[in-house]
């Protein structure tokens, strides 16, 4: 899961939302693509939450003592 992933959601709901229009008796395509958008979303903004937070901690220096 990463920033791929979130583009990749909110573009295939974009497409069920605004492309398609198909009309299924079982299920409501437009509703499942606002799902998929909002999901997109959600997923974008963890992960660049967390890329961000993993860049900003300064990286542990180990020293010869801490091996013995």
């Amino acid at each position: 899961m990463g920033i791929g992933t979130g583009i990749v959601l909110f573009v295939i709901g974009a497409i069920l939302e605004f492309a398609l229009n198909v009309q299924v008796s079982w299920i409501d395509l437009h509703l499942v693509g606002y799902i998929l958008m909002i999901a997109g979303v959600v997923v974008f903004l963890i992960s660049l939450i967390l890329l961000l937070v993993r860049r900003r901690r300064p990286p542990v220096a180990s020293t010869d003592d801490d091996l013995l």
